[in-house]
Formats: structure tokens, C-alpha cells, sequence
């Protein structure tokens, strides 16, 4: 299994993230020519090696037009979608902004259409944004681990005053997420940071044992005296018994609705896992009245909670939503890749202490080499399967 760690003893920000993954191995030249895919204005993506209090590590600048405008999140999802990306990217994308806007209307108490603010707008924040996404596409890492994050300390200067760290976008983007403040005064933890290192990340703890493949130093834009303002990524492979079985606590979002049409239910279903559900499901219930319903019930990690409700109250007919922690036991898997007559198929792997329990071929994987080769599903389900079974 091939993890990706992220160490945020001195915070996290967007070209930190950045400037980290190209120094574990990712091609800028590569990540540039994704990035220029957008419909964006004229922008440059600058990677230079340099040194944080002795510590050598990639600084990545982007050189925007000075733009006045403000963007808003159906604006800066339609340059996403409108660009020649993979669809993995661009959904990878799009829920890290429908993170940060989400934080941003809770904070101000708007509704997330109407934030405009620089840090969504902002040009560098988009780069920053798709670049991690594209990023994270070249590495493929099957888990990816945060440390908890240092988020600072003092007061900073914001377009609504002067706040302490970390500013409301930032708390309200660590609820659920292991913080700490520690080293010298000033903002280590920016709301773009955030709302990528949040959203990518699949748990938070201490670096698990892995064989450690690559390393990489993202440097922060300051210099800070005597602390090395750098995030540092470790990526290896681990092996699956290391990871084998988890139990996580998680938020259930739950409400009967019995005066809303089929179809919007089946688009809630769609948007809710672009937005980040783990699960939902629709169950028939009889409500009073004996009026025939429907009970919609999503399962989310705590961090997706209020972008999950909030689009549950804009989309359905619902006044009011059941809020339920409950804790879920799973276990550990990898994912294989093994070549068939039909061409190369993914596998899931299911561990349960140390042995493997469970295969499960990638179904779009195998949908795409059916309708390549005119077999049957089936057949090239079962195939890929039998060769998985026999892999070590």
C-alpha cells in the first residue's frame, strides 16, 4: 500500500503543498502543462530550490495578472470543469472548494453562492487548488496521513480586521482535525491549506511504518528566524497489515422527506458524493398521515459535516436533519494493478489480520475493457480476479 504523509509541524499552506509534492518527485513541467488546461488568464508556475533556517526545500510562486474581480464558486467550478483534466481531478478540485467556501459562509453566515472573498477568487488559489489536485493524480497514493497541524499563534491583519491566529476560516476549517500551536508568532496555517491538507487527507496520527521511497520540503513564502518554516511529505509503501483495521467516528446526517420528486433525490445522491459522503442511501418509511416517504440518510467524515447539511437543506424540502456520531469498523485494503487479455485491470484488496479476505475488481476499469474488447463483463471480472488471487 502506498502512503503519503504529510508532517505539518510548521503549518500548511497552498505552495507549500505544492512545492513538496515536486520535491518528492512530482514533474512541474508536467504539472504546468495540466494547469495551463484552464481557462485561465496568463499565469506562470515558478518552482525554486531554496533553504528555510538551513533546510533545502522547493518554494513555488505563482506570477497571476493583478485581477480585480471577485470569483464565486460557479464561476471557479466552471473554469475546473470547462479544462481538458481527468475527472478524478477536477472532483478532487471542486471538493476542496466547496470546503473553503463552505468554511467561509459559515464564518460570515452567508449562504456558499454568495461568498466572494480573495481566497477563493484569487488566481494562486486556484493554481494552488488544481495543481495539488493534479498533483496528488501523478503520485496515486492508495491512504494519505496528515500529522496534526501547527497552526501558529499572535494576531495577523485580515481584509476584516485584525484577528488572532488562526483567523475564523482556518478554526472553522480545523473542526474535527487535530491542531496545535507551537514556534514563533505568525499565521503557519493558511484557509487554502487547510481546506486542501482536510480534504485530501484519509486520517491523522503519527507516521505509520513504511519503507520510505521519497521525501520532500515545501517551503513557506517567510523566512522565519530559527524555525524552519518548510511541510515535509513522506511517501512509501506500508505494509497492508499495518493499516489493517480502523474504527473511525463519523457523523450520520438523516431526514424523512415525503413532497419531493424522484429525480432531485436521485441528484442529491449524485451531489453528495461530490461532496464528500462516504455513503447515502435512501430508505422507504411511512410517515404520519400514512404518507408514504422517503428517509435520506448520508454518512460523512466530521469535516464534511456542514457542507453535507447545507446542501441538504438547499436541495430537498427538509426543516430539519437528525445528527447521529456513530463509529464504523473497517479494514484495511490496497489496490493491485494486474494485467489481462483485456488490458490492465485494478484490484481491491480487503486485509483482515494480515490475510486477504475479500477482491474486488475497479468496475470501471473493467466497464471500459468490455466495451474496448466486446467480452463480457463478467468474464473480465472474474479474469482479473483469478490473477489477483495469484499476485503477491
Amino acid at each position: 500500500m502506498k502512503i503519503l504523509y504529510f508532517d505539518c509541524f510548521s503549518g500548511v499552506s497552498g505552495n507549500m503543498i505544492l512545492g513538496a509534492l515536486i520535491a518528492a518527485g512530482v514533474d512541474p513541467e508536467s504539472l504546468k502543462r495540466d494547469l495551463k488546461k484552464l481557462e485561465l488568464p496568463d499565469f506562470d508556475l515558478v518552482a525554486e530550490r531554496t533553504k528555510r533556517s538551513g533546510i533545502a526545500g522547493i518554494h513555488v510562486s505563482v506570477s497571476v495578472p493583478d485581477e480585480k474581480k471577485h470569483r464565486h464558486l460557479p464561476e471557479i467550478e466552471r473554469i475546473i470543469d470547462s479544462g481538458d483534466l481527468q475527472t478524478s481531478v477536477k472532483e478532487r478540485a471542486k471538493k476542496i472548494f466547496r470546503r473553503l467556501a463552505s468554511a467561509e459562509a459559515s464564518v460570515h453566515g452567508v449562504t456558499v453562492e454568495k461568498v466572494h472573498f480573495h481566497e477563493v477568487g484569487a488566481l494562486d488559489a486556484i493554481v494552488d487548488i488544481v495543481g495539488s489536485s493534479i498533483a496528488i493524480e501523478m503520485i496515486k497514493p492508495d491512504m494519505i496521513i496528515s500529522s496534526a497541524i501547527n497552526v501558529g499563534s499572535g494576531s495577523i491583519n485580515i481584509d476584516h480586521g485584525y484577528f488572532p491566529v488562526p483567523p475564523p476560516a482556518v478554526v472553522e476549517l480545523a473542526r474535527q482535525v487535530p491542531i496545535f500551536s507551537d514556534g514563533p508568532e505568525a499565521e503557519l496555517a493558511t484557509p487554502t491549506g487547510m481546506a486542501i491538507i482536510t480534504t485530501l487527507t484519509n486520517s491523522y496520527g503519527p507516521l505509520p511504518k513504511i519503507k520510505l521511497e521519497s521525501i520532500g520540503y515545501g517551503a513557506g513564502t517567510k523566512d522565519l528566524n530559527g524555525f524552519p518554516n518548510v511541510l515535509r511529505v513522506l511517501s512509501g509503501e506500508c505494509r497492508t497489515s499495518e493499516v489493517e483495521e480502523k474504527i473511525e467516528h463519523l457523523v450520520l446526517l438523516e431526514s424523512n422527506i415525503d413532497d419531493l420528486s424522484p429525480q432531485v433525490l436521485g441528484l442529491i445522491m449524485d451531489r453528495a458524493f461530490a461532496a464528500g459522503a462516504l455513503d447515502c442511501w435512501f430508505t422507504p418509511v411511512q410517515m404520519k398521515k400514512n404518507r408514504p416517504a422517503v428517509a435520506v440518510s448520508i454518512l460523512s467524515k466530521p469535516q464534511d459535516e456542514i457542507i453535507l447539511r447545507d446542501l441538504l437543506y438547499k436541495e430537498t424540502t427538509t426543516i430539519g436533519i437528525r445528527r447521529s456520531v456513530v463509529e464504523r469498523h473497517s479494514l484495511g485494503r490496497s489496490v493491485i494493478e494486474v494485467e489481462t487479455d483485456f488490458g490492465s485491470i485494478r484490484v481491491k484488496k480487503a486485509i483482515l489480520k494480515g490475510e486477504t479476505v475479500n477482491l474486488h475488481p475497479e468496475f470501471e476499469d473493467v466497464r471500459r475493457a468490455a466495451e474496448i474488447s466486446g467480452a463480457d463483463f463478467t468474464a473480465i471480472a472474474e479474469e482479473a480476479v483469478r490473477k489477483a488471487a495469484g499476485s503477491k
